[in-house]
């Protein structure tokens, strides 16, 4: 596929990454010179500096025989315009832009061929806020992705002593949860990955995933560790347009939510348009705000601002003071893992975001497809299309399919039913089929698996 990336941001630098080592064709553009320099050779990429949205430079890009445009820049209008001159001018099959601005986003009838040609938006916002209500929702989970819209979930946990699976065999979870439909889909022991089986016996500290109802969730989690109840109380720092989403969203759902902005303006902003919201203007790494805020009976205090350092020393604080789970927004991949062993959660936008866009990247009928464990592997749920004559899935067991390495079964959703596959579940035609992909070199054989031949009609 011919791909040409607008933006050498980290969205854009992370999808070119990995789409490049996929066997894609991928050129990306960016105004700033020093971005793209040793990318070429580093990520065996086309690079070129120019305006994104300039006509001559989608056309430097390969814009005539493009497959696709991603429009990553940190500008909504630029994106737009490049989607805009990309339809106009190549008539690029498809178009996909990241959009910021609450504004835009609430109109979304502007977003079609006869306006703005944008095939699909990427809100960064949106997902990332929604990545921080899961965490609120199921205290001590790593990670929650959603299926099925969300009929189906991923969670990813560490097993503690005291969960009643932990020190047994995998196959003792139907005895202890006879009427709970769920699977371990993926097991990780000091970083390495463990194809899960039913003799598997699952020990203190395994990194968990397991595939569920989203009904069920609690209950398996209670498996693996004991189980909390989701805090009414949180602490959000920084106002802007992740803070002031998540809460509006969380006010919305009756949590009592104090959020610290900084700057004056801001401030001010937020406690106009938020309605439950206690606001507060100040510095979250002020510890005598924080006491006198009473961080100490905080279930989960988010650091949310474009700072890093600042989100992350502001965290630590709220952590040492007493607040229940801390979460911090981390831009810079590196601290990730640097920090991971102080704080609850880290929660990387580049990460979060990019796995929206590998959705619509994946040849084949990909629904979604989450990056997991910082981009290492993937989940993802595809349509089983065709007939036994023209699919390699349908019409077949699953102990008949030859899954590529490292790639197990989830789940299935079956029109309303949500079905945990066993050794003689036959796959149907429009299946939604769960995946979880642990070497991601091995993402094309599990697209491939799922492409019906070219006879099928």
């Amino acid at each position: 596929m011919k791909i040409i990336i607008l933006g050498a941001g980290r969205v854009g630098l992370s999808t070119a990454e990995i789409l490049s080592r996929e066997d894609n064709d991928v050129t990306l553009v960016d105004s700033d010179e020093e971005k793209l320099q040793g990318l070429q050779d580093r990520l065996d990429i086309r690079t070129i500096v120019g305006a994104a949205a300039h006509p001559g430079v989608l056309e430097q890009a390969g814009g005539p025989d493009a497959d696709l445009v991603l429009a990553v820049t940190n500008h909504d209008e630029v994106n737009m315009a490049a989607c805009q001159v990309a339809y106009s001018l190549f008539r690029t099959p498809k178009k996909i832009a990241r959009i910021r601005s609450a504004e835009y986003l609430r109109h979304p009838e502007i977003f079609c061929d006869e306006s703005i040609p944008i095939d699909v938006i990427i809100s960064p916002e949106q997902v990332i806020t929604q990545r921080i209500l899961h965490l609120i929702k199921y205290p001590g989970a790593l990670q929650v992705v959603d299926f099925a819209g969300g009929k189906i979930q991923l969670v990813a946990l560490k097993a503690y002593y005291g969960g009643p699976l932990v020190g047994r065999q995998l196959r003792s979870i139907r005895e202890d949860l006879p009427n709970v439909k769920s699977r371990v889909a993926a097991i990780y022991r000091q970083n390495q990955p463990i194809i899960p089986k039913g003799d598997t016996v699952i020990e203190p500290d395994d990194e968990v995933f397991f595939v569920a109802g989203a009904p069920d969730i609690p209950i398996v989690m209670g498996e693996l560790r004991s189980v909390e109840k989701p805090g009414r109380r949180i602490m959000l720092a920084g106002a802007g347009n992740i803070g002031g989403q998540l809460a509006r969203r969380l006010e919305q759902d009756h949590y009592h939510v104090k959020l610290i902005e900084h700057g004056s303006i801001r401030a001010r902003q937020a406690a106009e348009q938020l309605e439950n919201t206690v606001v507060l203007h100040g510095d979250a790494a002020d510890e005598e705000l924080m006491l006198q805020e009473n961080i100490d009976s905080m279930d989960v205090f988010c650091a949310l601002t474009n700072d890093d350092e600042a989100n992350i020393l502001s965290a630590m604080l709220a952590k040492r003071l007493g607040a229940h789970r801390t979460m911090a927004l981390i831009n810079r991949s590196a601290y990730v893992e640097l920090i991971e062993s102080l704080l609850d959660i880290a929660i990387s936008p580049s990460q979060e975001t990019v796995g929206s866009l590998l959705t619509h990247v994946r040849r084949g009928d990909m629904v979604a497809v989450h990056s997991l464990r910082r981009g290492a592997a993937e989940a993802i749920e595809t349509i089983a299309h065709g007939d036994a004559a023209s699919s390699r899935v349908v019409g077949r067991r699953i102990d008949e399919i030859s899954l590529p390495s490292g790639t197990t079964f989830g789940a299935l959703m079956r029109k309303d039913e949500v079905i945990i596959p066993h050794h003689d579940t036959v796959i149907e035609p429009e299946d939604h089929v769960i995946l979880f992909v642990i070497d991601k070199r091995h993402i094309h054989d599990v697209e491939r698996l799922f492409q019906v031949k070219v006879t099928f009609v």
